[in-house]
């Protein structure tokens, strides 16, 4: 049974989680990863796979986080497909928190390059143009979240053309604005929407289309199912959980029962949100994706979160979220909404802010966002509207 080190990760000092990660992919000690005073408490008793590298925290979207254990098989076969599908290995910025799996993984393929990242103690534009500055590789890559993305798009001719530097950026931890990915594409950057999470060490699907280690597999009702070499092997000491979400296929191929719905389109994968994510209102399934892709092609919203929110006579209302270039209003949206989206899915509630509550990589907290003060809310709701 391998040994876990317990691995405090600093983000002004990232060599030595390098170094550590280096020597689990080796055989050594597989890493536990984790940020502030206090390590986690682990059940020294859990049984563990036999070629297991890391475990790393999930991002605690349903509660607790778990404990993914991955292999050096899924953690390299993860780092190699992609730069597969970039068209090569290449040299990395890394502009988030390393702790998380897009962070690490974003190691882990330098390692596998044979490449140095280029790190950031945190994000800010200036230093992201700098940093991006020092990359010297003759392919060069990053990994962003859409908040990061937008931010640096936005901020002047100096920040578009460091992203227009990079022959590859990886997009993901929350929905991207399709208009935000396009406008990246005109300044010649290759944008790929990724989607993974912990449990698939790191994204398995861009852009819709899966990884060549990679397979997905929809049930009648919509729910994602991933399969391939990259897929963890459970939670470390949570059995119960573990047999709910992972299994295999009758070849022996992991799989992954997700907590999203999907659909394809076009022979794309598209994510529509997680299944506890979906707003029942008036006894109609709204997808919170589709509202916040229709949000953001209003000139004047810049990022948009939509919710569920209880209401006494739709069971749930729609809500949404969004931070604006200006002080917007409910029917405003609404009205430049109507031929983007059924009746039923137009917002009765909305909520500007000047920024929106993150958890985990770039993640939306639909959460903080449902106890916040200064909703507007639709005083007539005809049932026809």
């Amino acid at each position: 049974m391998p040994d876990l080190q317990l691995f405090r990760v600093r983000a002004e000092d990232l060599t030595g989680y390098r170094d550590a990660l280096a020597a689990a992919l080796d055989g050594g000690p597989a890493l536990v990863p984790y940020t502030g005073d206090d390590a986690p408490q682990l059940d020294p008793s859990a049984p563990l796979p036999d070629d297991l590298a890391l475990v790393v925290s999930t991002s605690g979207s349903t509660g607790t986080p778990k404990r993914a254990m991955l292999t050096r098989g899924a953690l390299t076969a993860s780092a190699d497909a992609t730069h597969e599908r970039l068209g090569g290995p290449g040299q990395w910025l890394l502009p988030m928190p390393a702790q998380h799996i897009a962070g690490t993984q974003v190691l882990i393929r330098s390692l596998r390059a044979g490449t140095a990242p280029v790190t950031l103690e945190k994000f800010d534009v200036h230093e992201f143009i700098d940093a991006a500055g020092a990359l010297t590789g003759e392919r060069r890559y990053t990994a962003l979240v859409p908040t990061q993305l937008h931010r640096l798009l936005n901020a002047s001719e100096e920040a578009r053309a460091a992203v227009a530097g990079f022959d590859g950026i990886l997009l993901g931890g929350a929905a991207a604005d399709p208009g935000m990915v396009e406008d990246a594409d005109r300044l010649g950057a290759t944008v790929l929407t990724t989607y993974g999470s912990s449990e698939t060490a790191g994204g398995c699907v861009y852009s819709g289309v899966p990884l060549s280690c990679t397979t997905v597999d929809l049930a009648d009702d919509g729910r994602v199912t991933l399969c391939g070499t990259t897929i963890a092997s459970g939670y470390l000491g949570r059995p119960d959980l573990s047999a709910a979400a992972f299994g295999q296929t009758a070849d022996g191929v992991r799989t992954f029962r997700t907590d999203d719905l999907g659909e394809w389109r076009d022979g794309r994968l598209r994510v529509l949100g997680r299944v506890d994510d979906i707003i029942n209102s008036g006894g109609v399934k709204v997808a919170p994706r589709v509202v916040e892709t229709a949000a953001v092609r209003h000139p004047d919203v810049l990022e948009a979160v939509a919710l569920g929110v209880p209401d006494d006579e739709w069971g749930q209302a729609v809500a949404l979220a969004i931070r604006a270039r200006k002080r917007l209003q409910l029917q405003e949206i609404r009205d430049a909404l109507r031929d983007r989206l059924p009746a039923y899915a137009l917002p009765r509630r909305l909520l500007v802010v000047d920024e929106l509550p993150l958890r985990g990589p770039g993640k939306p907290d639909r959460a903080a966002l449902a106890v916040r003060d200064g909703w507007q809310t639709l005083t007539a709701q005809p049932l026809a509207d």
